[in-house]
């Protein structure tokens, strides 16, 4: 970055993190006013729901990812969307409109705040962009609410610990949308390794290949009637709105995104930190830059990110958005080395190789969202601890902000 663009980024996290410290501290007081009515709303949702009542939830964000989650969840036996809030009123009323085939037709509002202030609302779901991630994540527990929050789980490390903390601090569930933490093959790979069947595993490598078009460079102009761009931005220092912002290319600005690493990386890096088992790096590196376009895109299009951990194992992370071809013949994948073999999960399933590389045993498995949306539901009536439990979304999170860091240093 040019020294004015470091300027203008350090200013914007600058008054970014001022707004979440007064949330968060907000939040550890209990004085945060979320509407007139949220202290109530939170008195009266602090009962969990028993194995027999319905889980009613609310969706923040439904353009895209969101849309898909509102309808997983309705899908689910004794789950209701009883809200579908989105900042584009043409794509909330569409998603509502579908799920009401199916179901009592959901509520329909801009500002999620409406969404917390429902008594009968048991959980959240964030599926806005990354920098209401925490934010929403830190409301929704101080109000009572479980908060299923898509990937990554912050925008900063920072707000992942804020996040964690108000988890914590409410007795909430937290589960970010890691949804390969709920797929069966992978979580008998992990076993696996857990159990040897490969030696001590000392590597891990990670993927994600894609052939992305340029987002182009446009001048600042009006948003549609349609989308409140200020409430789309909401904790974020204010931007002009330009057409190459929304609704997905955000991910390339690190005013609101965290790049591919954060978008799909995260995917990768959590299932690799978590069959290498560790936690916290002693040493990130990261080299790429944006190769393939001269556009408004920010963010690296050709990324390599190596994280060495205190026990003696590295994982590494390549991101190459312009180009299809991936390690494996696979765009996406994981591959674990251990001392005594190896095994590779390019999708829902795993191969396991010996030292000669030769297949040992391959397992198919199904993939999607169900487990990972029940094993949430499935949480918040039990009272246990999901897959991806906040605490170990921050810490795979991190990674990608710490890849972050590496690369604009």
């Amino acid at each position: 970055m040019t020294i004015e663009s470091q300027s203008l980024h350090a200013r914007a996290v600058a008054d970014r993190r001022l707004f979440l410290r007064a949330a968060t501290a907000a939040v550890a007081t209990g004085t945060l006013a979320v509407t007139p009515q949220s202290t109530a709303t939170a008195q009266q949702s602090t009962a969990e729901p028993s194995a027999n009542d319905t889980v009613v939830v609310g969706v923040m964000g439904v353009n895209s990812r969101g849309a898909a989650l509102a309808a997983g969840f309705a899908k689910l036996p004794g789950v209701r969307v009883a809200h579908i809030c989105d900042v584009d009123a043409r794509v909330a009323g569409r998603v509502a409109e579908s799920l009401g085939k199916n179901q009592k037709a959901p509520q329909i509002t801009a500002d999620f705040r409406r969404v917390l202030d429902d008594a009968q609302v048991d959980a959240l779901v964030v599926a806005a962009p990354n920098h209401w991630h925490a934010p929403a994540t830190i409301l929704g527990c101080a109000a009572g609410k479980h908060v299923y929050v898509e990937k990554p789980c912050s925008q900063t490390a920072e707000e992942g610990e804020w996040s964690l903390a108000a988890a914590r601090k409410h007795k909430r569930i937290v589960q970010m949308g890691s949804q390969r933490r709920s797929w069966p093959a992978i979580i008998q790979a992990v076993e696996q390794m857990r159990s040897g069947a490969i030696g001590d595993v000392l590597y891990a490598r990670t993927w994600y290949n894609n052939r992305r078009e340029s987002i182009g460079i446009m001048q600042p102009s009006q948003p549609s009637p349609e989308l409140d761009w200020d409430l789309w931005q909401g904790p974020a220092p204010r931007r002009p709105f330009q057409q190459n912002i929304v609704h997905y290319n955000w991910h390339w600005w690190w005013h609101w995104g965290n790049g591919e690493i954060g978008n799909n990386g995260i995917h990768g890096i959590d299932i690799a930190r978590w069959g290498l088992d560790v936690a916290f790096p002693t040493r990130v590196t990261a080299g790429g830059g944006r190769h393939r376009y001269q556009d408004d895109q920010q963010t690296p299009d050709t990324m390599v990110a190596t994280f060495d951990f205190p026990e003696g194992k590295t994982m590494t992370w390549e991101g190459l958005s312009w180009s299809p071809l991936g390690v494996h013949q696979s765009r996406f994948g994981i591959s674990f080395h251990g001392t005594e073999g190896s095994i590779v999960i390019p999708d829902s399933g795993y191969t396991q190789y010996d030292m000669r590389d030769k297949e040992v045993t391959s397992v198919k498995g199904p993939g999607g969202d169900a487990d990972h949306l029940m094993d949430f539901v499935d949480a918040i009536r039990t009272d246990r601890t999901p897959h991806c439990d906040i605490e170990q979304a921050h810490r795979s999170t991190l990674l990608c902000h710490l890849g972050n860091i590496a690369y604009q240093t």
